[in-house]
C-alpha cells in the first residue's frame, strides 16, 4: 500500500476542501466538519490518516500533519512519528521554497546518524548503520509484537542500501567523528567518553529530555550537560539512548493507533489490522522455513 504525507500550512483549511472533494475517504468524524477534524489530528503524532482508499487502481493511505508540527519532530523528535519515516528514503514528490522545512529535513538525518552512532560499536558496516537508523522509529513501537512483520526493518534496508547511500553520504563524508571509508563499505567511530559526550549533546532535545529522566534520580534536577557526560562515560550509553528512543515512540504510537479508530472507522481499522497480521505471519513463517 502507498503511503503519502501531505504538510499543509492551515490545516482547516485543507480538510475543509478535501471533505468537498473526497468525503468518502473519511470516517464517521466527516459529520462533524473540518475544525473537530483538525483538532483530532493534533493528538498523538499529529498527523491524521485516511486509509485504504481506492486511487487509480491501487490502495493507499495518506496523512496530514501541519507544516509547524513536521518541523517540530524533525528538530525535535517529540513523537518521532514522521520523523522516523523521513530517516527512510522517501519520494518528495512536490515541495515549497520553505527553508526552515528544508533546514529540519537535514538535521532530522544528522540527528539519526548521531543516534546510530551511540547505539553501534567502534568499527561496523554502512548496512549496520543503515539497519540501526531505519529501526529507530520501530524501537518501542507496540505493534513490532503484534501487527508488524518482525523483519520490517530489513526488508527496508537490503533492497534500499543504494538509495540510504545517496541520502546519507554527504552527512558521513563531513562527519568529523566517523572515518568513512566508502569504497570498503566500512565505518569507523570515536567511542571515547569525550566522543560520545558531543554526539550526546547533539541529540534532539526530546531525546535528551527522555536519557534526562531515565538517569537522574527523582528530586535531584542536575545540569542536563552533567547528566549527560555522566551518560558518556557509561558503559551502557548505547542501551540509555535506545530506552529514550522507545520511550518517545512508544507514547506516540499507542496514541497514533487509538486515534486510527476513529480516523479509520471500525471496518477499515478491523480490515487494515487484519492484513498487518498476515504480513506479520507470512513474515515469521518465511524466517522459519
Amino acid at each position: 500500500m502507498l503511503d503519502f504525507v501531505f504538510a499543509v500550512d492551515d490545516s482547516v483549511t485543507w480538510h475543509m476542501m478535501n471533505l468537498l472533494k473526497n468525503r468518502s475517504h473519511y470516517s464517521f468524524l466527516k459529520v462533524f466538519g473540518p475544525k473537530q477534524i483538525s483538532s483530532i489530528q493534533s493528538y498523538g503524532a499529529g498527523i491524521y490518516y485516511n486509509t485504504l482508499v481506492p486511487c487509480n487502481g491501487r490502495i493507499i493511505k495518506y496523512g496530514v500533519i501541519s507544516t509547524d508540527t513536521l518541523i517540530d519532530d524533525l528538530l525535535h523528535w517529540k513523537t518521532l512519528y514522521v520523523a522516523g519515516r523521513l530517516q527512510k528514503p522517501v519520494k518528495i514528490l512536490t515541495q515549497n521554497e520553505n527553508s526552515k522545512l528544508q533546514a529540519a529535513l537535514v538535521s532530522n538525518l544528522k540527528s539519526a546518524v548521531t543516534a546510530a552512532f551511540l547505539m553501534l560499536p567502534e568499527s561496523f558496516s554502512e548496512e549496520d548503520l543503515y539497519m540501526q537508523i531505519a529501526g529507530l522509529s520501530y524501537s518501542g513501537d507496540f505493534r513490532m509484537v503484534i501487527g508488524e512483520d518482525r523483519s520490517k526493518v530489513q526488508n527496508i534496508v537490503k533492497p534500499n542500501v543504494p538509495h540510504f547511500q545517496k541520502l546519507y553520504s554527504n552527512i558521513l563524508q563531513d562527519c568529523p567523528q566517523v572515518v568513512y571509508k566508502h569504497h570498503l563499505g566500512r565505518l569507523e567511530i570515536d567511542k571515547s567518553p569525550e566522543g560520545q559526550f558531543t554526539q550526546l549533546m547533539a541529540l534532539p532535545r526530546t531525546l535528551q529530555q527522555k536519557i534526562t529522566s531515565l538517569v537522574d534520580p527523582p528530586g535531584k534536577n542536575r545540569d542536563v550537560e552533567e547528566i549527560l557526560l555522566q551518560v558518556a562515560r557509561d558503559p551502557d550509553c548505547g542501551f540509555v539512548v535506545h530506552q529514550g528512543i522507545s520511550g518517545i515512540v512508544r507514547s506516540s504510537s499507542i496514541v497514533q493507533s487509538a486515534k486510527t479508530i476513529l480516523t479509520a472507522g471500525a471496518k477499515k481499522s478491523v480490515t487494515y489490522s487484519m492484513k498487518k497480521l498476515y504480513k506479520m505471519t507470512k513474515g515469521w513463517l518465511r524466517k522459519t522455513s
